[in-house]
């Protein structure tokens, strides 16, 4: 087939969870003899098109800013689509849903990755985020295929948009064995460093998580990777950190070996995003054997699947996970164990694109009969405390009320891979002091 995937920065970028989903789904789609086109932001000289590892790259315009530059090189990436004769195409982030009429104009066949909860996102103002609501919107009425990447996420789009999603999450590598040359080279001791990947935005609490270690009483060499692509106050605050020798910041780091070895060495990894969906970070750390403390949102309980590794919104009560965790070699021992065997289990890549694969030939399917976006209600578990307006509709229900519905199988009307099984029998029930139980 002719494939074209639309709203990445391009491939193979290594930016963040879009484009690592990319640089996986391309390299595999062209693998198994299909042409695929990725549409990219930056080019080199002024090449339009050009081939990397069989990928076609197409550069088309936009403006490269924070607030602009989803909606310019997503609005001429589709108008270059309409061109291009596709058999179906992927498309990223819900801003795009402004275009995805002329792709339905144009007959052509589309399924759209709605991410995380952008119109909720702490970096964007009231007119930035009421346009992603806008485009979500748009994006639940014209994709005949919509995928959300955690079942919370599906759920959310339920109940907000009275639609229907795929659930299809990230993979990650598990990997045993991995170097230290690199982390060393950085002066690094492996085991003896607690390490956060996050971009430096609201929504992924690296504030908090700064705090937490503030008020440790054993100072621990603490790693961050990460930036911002707009000028935040929190940039000073680590670059005073790291010139004061407390922190070591960085900044963002696009070699993937050097990440893999610094998640595969770390003491711990503190995981502190919340409206984002499934993130590849945290599928990435624990993959690599990190022991995983992630802030408890639907998201991350998700992945995690026990209480035990999840932290309130408080720094106080941060801290001390951290410093029991840090005083506990066993403890961290099976953190890393569940992480492998979660991952192992549920977030392998080569599963992940050929269900994308498959949500392509159902937009197609969908796209070539009349077809209208399924309309149904989730039922909510008895036992879900709704207070919190993020908490809404976000838990995924029991498989047994997922099949009463019909929602089970591969007609095209339910997800395309089982339910999350919950933690195996073999899982020891493990808490940390102060960590948050839910009944």
């Amino acid at each position: 087939m002719n494939l074209g995937i639309i709203g990445s920065r391009g491939f193979p970028s290594t930016y963040g969870g879009y484009e690592t989903l990319v640089r996986h789904l391309a390299r595999d789609w062209v693998g198994k003899g299909h042409t695929v086109t990725v549409y990219c932001r930056s080019r080199e000289g002024r090449r339009r098109a050009w081939a990397t590892d069989g990928v076609r790259c197409c550069w088309t315009p936009g403006r490269d800013s924070t607030r602009l530059s989803t909606l310019s090189f997503g609005a001429s990436a589709h108008v270059h689509a309409l061109t291009q004769r596709f058999d179906a195409v992927l498309v990223l982030n819900v801003a795009n849903g402004y275009f995805l009429p002329l792709l339905k104009a144009r007959g052509i066949p589309c399924a759209v990755n709605t991410d995380g909860i952008e119109w909720e996102r702490g970096k964007w103002g009231p007119l930035a985020r009421s346009v992603f609501l806008r485009g979500a919107r748009l994006t639940a009425r014209y994709a005949d295929v919509l995928i959300a990447d955690s079942q919370a996420i599906a759920a959310i789009w339920s109940e907000r948009f009275n639609v229907r999603s795929e659930f299809i999450p990230y993979g990650a590598p598990v990997l045993t064995s991995v170097d230290t040359g690199r982390v060393r080279a950085l002066g690094l001791v492996p085991q003896q460093y607690l390490l956060v990947v996050a971009r430096l935005i609201p929504e992924n609490n690296v504030a908090l998580i700064l705090d937490a270690i503030e008020q440790m009483p054993v100072k621990y060499r603490t790693v961050i990777v990460g930036s911002a692509d707009y000028h935040t106050p929190l940039e000073r605050r680590l670059r005073e950190a790291d010139h004061g020798g407390s922190i070591r910041w960085l900044g963002h780091v696009a070699d993937q070996e050097l990440l893999t070895q610094l998640w595969a060495n770390c003491s711990m990894y503190i995981h502190g995003h919340s409206v984002g969906g499934t993130n590849p970070s945290l599928l990435q750390a624990m993959g690599a054997g990190a022991p995983t403390l992630a802030l408890d949102t639907p998201f991350n309980r998700e992945v995690l699947g026990r209480d035990a590794q999840l932290y309130p919104r408080d720094a106080s009560a941060l801290s001390r996970s951290i410093m029991a965790l840090l005083g506990d070699a066993r403890l961290r021992a099976q953190f890393a164990e569940h992480g492998r065997r979660v991952i192992a289990r549920r977030y392998d890549w080569t599963a992940v694109t050929t269900q994308y694969f498959e949500a392509l030939q159902l937009a197609r399917q969908r796209a070539s009969g009349p077809y209208n976006v399924v309309k149904h209600d989730w039922a909510r578990p008895p036992d879900t405390d709704y207070s919190s307006p993020l908490m809404a509709g976000t838990l995924a229900r029991p498989a047994a009320a997922r099949a009463a519905e019909g929602l089970g199988g591969r007609d095209g009307r339910g997800p395309l891979v089982p339910e999350i099984a919950s933690p195996s029998a073999d899982s020891p029930s493990l808490a940390l002091p102060h960590s948050r139980q839910h009944t």
